[in-house]
């Protein structure tokens, strides 16, 4: 494993434990009880998938779900820089594993 390697490994890590805390600072309680359950970074670090465990919720909820989290993103994305002290955040979405 590559030095390159190792930071992509460790930023994703970071990220796996900041987004469930970042969405507990959330107002939206239906955000609250989100289980992360992965995150792949790009090579760069410019992007990141969030995946989340679909277990208990229907289509319509995933729908509404991935439609606040398209709204929360910047928000997440902020505090992940403010907490981390980064230059840039990864571009976050979102998906259903």
């Amino acid at each position: 494993m590559n030095e390159a390697e190792i930071k992509l490994k460790r930023m994703e890590s970071i990220l796996l434990e900041l987004i469930p805390e970042a969405l507990g600072h959330l107002n939206d309680k239906r955000l609250h009880d989100l289980e992360i359950l992965e995150v792949k970074c790009s090579r760069g670090r410019s992007d990141a998938k969030v995946y989340i465990n679909p277990s208990s919720f229907t289509e319509s909820e995933k729908t509404a779900h991935l439609n606040q989290l398209k709204k929360a993103r910047p928000i997440v994305e902020d505090f992940c820089l403010k907490d981390q002290g980064w230059y840039r955040c990864p571009k976050m979405t979102f998906e259903f594993d």
